[in-house]
């Protein structure tokens, strides 16, 4: 359930800033991308904005859980898609990204992120899909008529979202290093050479020699 939910989270939060309230946001008030409407649904109904300003980690975390990670069904999408997916949700809203994503694998574009879609989206190439989305997702901003005001920080955020993103997908495989098998002392070539003559042979034989020729002369005597 949580295998990309926090770090999707703090990807997110660096291009949703703190405090927000300007007046040409739809939105309204908003404290690091938490609206106040929202806050008041998940965490504190009649919450005031001073409420809102002071939320807590654990309140945020809620909030982005329950109503865009959960509504686009992030812990199913795979990696790198599903944070391109609940980013878009955060900033456009999860049926608007749900049917961004569906048009993008082919299925039908009704709002509502379920097993066809996801089964289409597992079957994609996710560099495909994320580059297709962030296409898609930037060609709708454009259309706005906010377009002037929040375009280029729109870009900005569209742009650092692809590429880490794409991050989430590369699977960098680093060869594990060999270590050498401990060397075995060598061992000394067995070279067959001719048998080297006896040392003294010549003269151990003359010893013989004598030898026999002391006896012989014994005989003779007797």
């Amino acid at each position: 359930m949580d295998r990309n939910f926090q770090r999707a989270l703090a990807l997110v939060l660096k291009h949703e800033g703190g405090w927000s309230d300007h007046p040409a946001d739809p939105g309204g008030a908003t404290m690091k991308g938490v609206t106040l409407a929202n806050f008041r649904r998940y965490v504190k109904p009649g919450a005031t904005k001073d409420d809102l300003r002071r939320i807590t980690d654990a309140q945020l975390a809620t909030v982005y859980r329950r109503f865009y990670w959960d509504a686009v069904h992030g812990a199913e999408l795979p990696d790198g898609v599903d944070y391109a997916v609940f980013d878009f949700a955060v900033n456009s809203g999860p049926g608007r990204a749900a049917k961004y994503l569906q048009g993008v694998v082919g299925v039908v574009q009704d709002g509502r992120i379920g097993p066809a879609t996801i089964a289409a989206t597992k079957a994609m190439m996710r560099a495909t899909a994320i580059n297709d989305l962030c296409d898609k997702r930037m060609k709708f901003l454009r259309g706005l008529k906010t377009w002037a005001t929040f375009g280029k920080g729109w870009t900005a955020r569209v742009s650092g979202v692809r590429v880490d993103a794409l991050k989430m997908v590369a699977v960098i495989s680093t060869p594990k290093p060999s270590i050498p098998k401990a060397s075995e002392p060598e061992k000394p070539d067995l070279i067959t050479t001719p048998a080297e003559p006896a040392k003294g042979l010549a003269f151990f034989l003359q010893l013989i020699g004598k030898a026999l020729a002391a006896l012989f002369s014994r005989r003779k005597e007797h």
